[in-house]
């Protein structure tokens, strides 16, 4: 499951499809990255049937609003700004508080040691997951500021851990920290402490998106993304008028990191499948074919947030709109940190709707014989 902060509420209505038509879907390999980090966790640590632990995920989600994610208060807003540019009008001489980010988001931190059900700082529904079979691996991954690595941690059984440029899996337990830095947005929450280093976004320094799921060993990949594929005309036509705003600047960064390395990743995986096929088995040499269905929404999140964007708290709309977020006709950087109840909820319906949509491709997917 790939990343983009609230729209990751897209990947739950896809999945809630899923465990309607299949509800004792068995999903060993469970790997995510940034906001896909966090409904990665709570499917690897939930228990019992795939559509009980989907309707556990769907009631997460339906819960949330930006108090519950972080601290949106006026004062917190405005301390947080001014800690920031403190320190840079003043060229480093005056000494901060370390939050170098727009929000405070100590509030996702409990509510997801509250839905992971956390024992001294661990996750032991991971752990029954593993013992019981039900589970071979799960991974996430975020990225070390002070390094530069793209870290991918990983708890699983009889793991083979791996290392390629710029990026390597690490063995451990997983524990709340994992899915904060994986999923923390840069410049927008603050990075996380893992063993003394700091770490963020895990989409970053990800160049292979798909990877982790390879090197554990699955043949056959269900992919999520939240990025809207858009059509040539789409593509050509400008979201805003005149100069763009720091809004519009942002979501194109934003979607470059995060999103659209994963379909090149898709590709990529496309092409060597391609080679793998007319290859003999001898001259294989390990290399095998990994079947990837990759699945995207059938809409412009970003466009979609715009409806919404008024029901924002009023201190956070204030900020916002000061980057531009009303200049820009697809709001991509608003859409990553819309969790609005009404924005979530839509997702949800429009992810359980193209799955709907697609569900004979899902079905034949899932139908094709084991690879070898």
């Amino acid at each position: 499951m790939s990343g983009g902060g609230a729209r990751a509420a897209y990947q739950v209505g896809f999945l809630r499809a899923l465990a309607r038509r299949f509800p004792d879907f068995e999903v060993p390999i469970v790997t995510g990255v940034s906001a896909g980090a966090i409904n990665a966790a709570l499917l690897a640590s939930r228990e019992g049937r795939f559509a009980t632990r989907i309707d556990a995920l769907a009631e997460l989600w339906r819960e949330l609003h930006p108090e519950k994610v972080y601290r949106i208060g006026t004062w917190a807003l405005i301390g947080n700004m001014l800690r920031t540019g403190m320190r840079l009008i003043s060229g480093g001489a005056v000494k901060t508080h370390r939050l170098y980010s727009l929000v405070d988001t100590a509030p996702v931190k409990q509510l997801l040691e509250q839905a992971l059900g956390v024992v001294d700082g661990e996750i032991p529904g991971i752990e029954r997951n593993l013992a019981s079979g039900a589970l071979h691996a799960v991974a996430v991954t975020a990225s070390n500021y002070g390094t530069g690595q793209s870290i991918t941690f990983v708890q699983g059984r009889g793991i083979q851990t791996w290392e390629r440029a710029h990026r390597r899996s690490v063995e451990c337990k997983l524990r709340v920290e994992h899915i904060m830095a994986s999923a923390a947005l840069p410049m927008l929450f603050p990075a996380v402490d893992i063993g003394g280093q700091w770490f963020g976004d895990g989409g970053i320094r990800l160049t292979a998106p798909l990877s982790p799921a390879v090197h554990l060993g699955a043949r056959r990949i269900i992919a999520i993304s939240t990025r809207y594929g858009r059509t040539h005309a789409e593509a050509d036509r400008p979201a805003t008028d005149g100069y763009p705003p720091i809004a519009q600047i942002a979501g194109v960064l934003f979607n470059a990191v995060f999103l659209d390395l994963f379909d090149a990743d898709a590709l990529t995986l496309e092409r060597m499948n391609r080679v793998v096929k007319q290859l003999p088995a001898e001259a294989r040499t390990g290399l095998t074919q990994v079947e990837l269905l990759l699945l995207r929404p059938s809409r412009d999140l970003g466009q979609l947030a715009n409806e919404y964007e008024a029901e924002l708290p009023r201190a956070f709309r204030f900020m916002t709109r000061g980057l531009g977020t009303r200049e820009t006709r697809s709001n991509d950087l608003l859409s990553l940190v819309m969790f609005q109840p009404d924005y979530l909820a839509r997702l949800i319906e429009l992810g359980e709707a193209d799955a709907l949509a697609r569900m004979s491709e899902i079905e034949s997917f899932l139908a094709l014989p084991a690879v070898r």
